[in-house]
């Protein structure tokens, strides 16, 4: 669609409230731009622990009586129970929809595709900034953990690996940039000397 990259939105999804995010996503998703969200499981949810893993737990008894295989499908992982939710907003038995749909992506983590890509937050759905002072909320991590999810201390170390890694880089690319600036400020007078130089000559243009 016109006026939109080709390239993916990657947002980080870390300290978002759910259910606002998925609105901006499936809103953003349905004008043609492709969004990528990643650690998804730092997705926030407002309300208590409690009151949100009975409420899921009451979602895992429907079933359909006639053939269980035609759904509904209860997915434990934080990334699609994520994208359930923006598939809910949008309108996904039209060809409009389904492609919007095609359009995102969720993730647990940050893969090394995404790695080295800017990282956007939506400040209209950070829980910080929506949600009361005082407010109960929990974490999806931890709500589909319970829920049957069996890979969050897998995605733990995985991201704890890539922070690390993240750091190490980070002080590589500082020490560079010093030794840089220190290589440039060495050079400067030598510089200076030299276009002296070519301009007496008249070698310069």
């Amino acid at each position: 669609m016109a006026g939109f990259s080709t390239k993916p939105v990657v947002i980080d999804g870390a300290g978002h409230i759910m259910g606002r995010l998925a609105a901006l996503v499936a809103k953003t998703s349905l004008s043609g731009q492709r969004v990528v969200v990643v650690r998804c499981e730092k997705l926030n949810l407002s309300g208590s622990f409690y009151r949100n893993k009975l409420t899921y737990l009451n979602f895992l008894n429907k079933r359909c009586n006639v053939n269980p295989k035609r759904g509904p499908f209860h997915h434990r992982s934080p990334s699609k129970i994520f994208l359930r939710c923006v598939r809910g907003m949008l309108p996904v038995k039209t060809r409009r929809g389904r492609l919007a749909l095609n359009r995102l992506k969720a993730v647990e983590g940050v893969p090394p595709v995404y790695n080295k890509k800017a990282r956007k937050v939506v400040p209209e759905a950070l829980r910080q900034l929506r949600l009361k002072p005082g407010r109960k909320f929990c974490t999806l991590e931890r709500l589909s953990h319970e829920v049957g999810w069996g890979y969050k201390d897998v995605v733990a170390t995985l991201e704890a690996r890539r922070k690390i890694k993240a750091k190490i880089d980070y002080k590589k690319r500082i020490a560079e940039e010093k030794m840089w600036k220190k290589a440039v400020r060495k050079a400067a007078p030598r510089l200076k000397t030299y276009n002296k130089v070519i301009v007496s000559f008249g070698l310069k243009d």
